[in-house]
């Protein structure tokens, strides 16, 4: 049996969304039927269809949805029972090593085969797959007709179809607001965990308070971990890089293109700047990575040599941070500009009608009452800033330098990360356990930035509401 005898996933699903449209219609003919006027029924024929597509989609798409997570366990143990299966080594790791060669061939039919007990088990995998698939598809159809018909049995004018659709949308924003809170409780009980096992081997004091960063990348076994983790140069990269070069350059930027909007620009100005200057937030990372390192890097290499530096190195904190704050002046321009409109009209006239001019209004008036919407975006930015690594990763280097020249080469927290994670060191070994450590911490002080953000943001929008 061949892959074209396997029922495709977005068949399935292009289907039950089928159904569910048949469900709406039939139900909503239904409904109209039902309706004679105004107060006959509870609820709308609207709601009534409404209603029927969900009872016809939603146990369609979780049985569907189970039978996905149980039918692997089913295929493996079919795979097993087929007689193909009986040349298959009795040891587990190397059927384990067969049976995977052999579902990579069987999903990629142009792949080179290795060993030709996989290739004996192909067949047998496609058949098993093909199988499960039009089992779990006749399952998933079922139940969208069960729970249609279901459904339009309820279609009556008593029946509270409108209440039931309001508590299945509630119950469908709870879900996804608890998605998004259990997925952060992961994160953050994943980092604790590992975090936790790296502070049993290394000191905590020495890991945050300590001033050189030499991680023993050789060492096979924990016992014979010799390096040193002292993680403040990299705190120190991550804070010089993304909260003091970057903000010289965001800003001023920012907040004066925003009080030039503002104030300044004329309406078609300010129809073609804004939508530009905000197509800078979604230019990718690495684009700006590649003009660090291709374009700034060269630039500030030749300006270090004309102040008579030796050798000067192409990666520095200078060119990352310089690059780094181009691509967070969006952040600090939205929020300036927000801020700024929302002071109201009456300061503005007021302060001109006393005879200020429109820069001594914006200089004593609008940015005074606006700093607290500034002052959220600036840390906003921050922990954008802070948060990068692709920039850093093609500009600023590796070297774990506690300097305060911007001319050297420095680097950052996710910098350190990413090359931790993807080394060839054991997932038990400290060096690579440190990356969780790291992670923490940054995690924690992103965690701070946004809380006081957030809170100056609410303290800006109550005091103008």
């Amino acid at each position: 049996m061949t892959d074209r005898f396997r029922v495709p996933s977005t068949i399935v699903l292009i289907a039950i969304l089928a159904l569910g449209l048949s469900g709406w219609l039939v139900a909503r003919a239904k409904a109209n039927a039902l309706y004679s006027g105004r107060g006959s029924m509870h609820s709308w024929p609207g709601h009534h269809a409404i209603h029927t597509m969900l009872w016809v989609i939603i146990p369609a798409l979780v049985g569907w949805v189970l039978w996905a997570m149980l039918s692997p366990g089913l295929i493996q143990t079919a795979i097993l029972l087929d007689p193909a299966a009986a040349n298959l080594p009795k040891e587990a790791m190397q059927r384990e090593s067969i049976l995977s060669e052999a579902f990579q061939l069987a999903s990629n039919p142009s792949a080179t085969a290795f060993n030709p007990l996989a290739t004996q088990m192909v067949e047998p995998i496609r058949a098993a797959q093909s199988k499960f698939a039009w089992i779990g598809a006749a399952i998933a159809l079922l139940l969208a007709f069960v729970g249609g018909a279901f459904g339009f049995t309820r279609i009556k004018p008593a029946f509270p179809a409108r209440t039931r659709v309001e508590r299945a949308v509630l119950l469908g924003l709870i879900i996804a607001s608890l998605v998004a809170i259990l997925t952060t409780f992961g994160i953050i009980a994943s980092l604790v965990f590992e975090a936790a096992r790296f502070f049993n081997v290394v000191n905590p004091v020495d890991f945050l308070f300590g001033t050189h960063w030499a991680p023993d990348t050789m060492a096979v076994e924990t016992a014979d971990f010799s390096g040193t983790l002292g993680a403040v140069p990299l705190f120190w990269g991550t804070f010089f890089i993304g909260a003091i070069i970057a903000m010289i350059v965001a800003i001023p930027f920012g907040l004066l293109s925003a009080v030039f909007l503002t104030q300044y620009a004329s309406l078609s100005v300010r129809r073609w700047v804004k939508p530009l200057l905000e197509i800078l937030a979604g230019i990718p990372t690495v684009v700006y990575g590649y003009f660090a390192a291709l374009t700034v890097a060269p630039m500030v290499r030749d300006f270090a040599e004309k102040l008579g530096m030796d050798n000067p190195s192409t990666e520095s904190a200078l060119a990352a941070g310089l690059v780094m704050g181009v691509m967070i002046i969006p952040f600090v321009s939205s929020m300036a500009d927000d801020s700024i409109a929302a002071v109201p009209q009456a300061m503005r006239d007021g302060s001109l009608a006393m005879g200020a001019t429109t820069s001594e209004t914006v200089k004593r008036v609008i940015i005074p009452a606006a700093l607290p919407g500034i002052i959220a975006g600036v840390m906003l930015a921050i922990s954008r800033a802070i948060g990068e690594t692709m920039i850093v990763v093609m500009a600023a280097g590796a070297a774990a330098n506690l300097s305060a020249n911007p001319l050297d080469s420095m680097t950052t927290v996710t910098y350190q990360i990413a090359a931790l994670l993807t080394g060839e060191g054991s997932a038990d070994h400290p060096t690579t356990l440190a990356a969780f450590a790291l992670g923490l911490v940054l995690f924690f002080v992103t965690l701070v930035l946004n809380i006081v953000a957030l809170n100056v943001v609410r303290r800006f929008r109550e005091a103008y509401e």
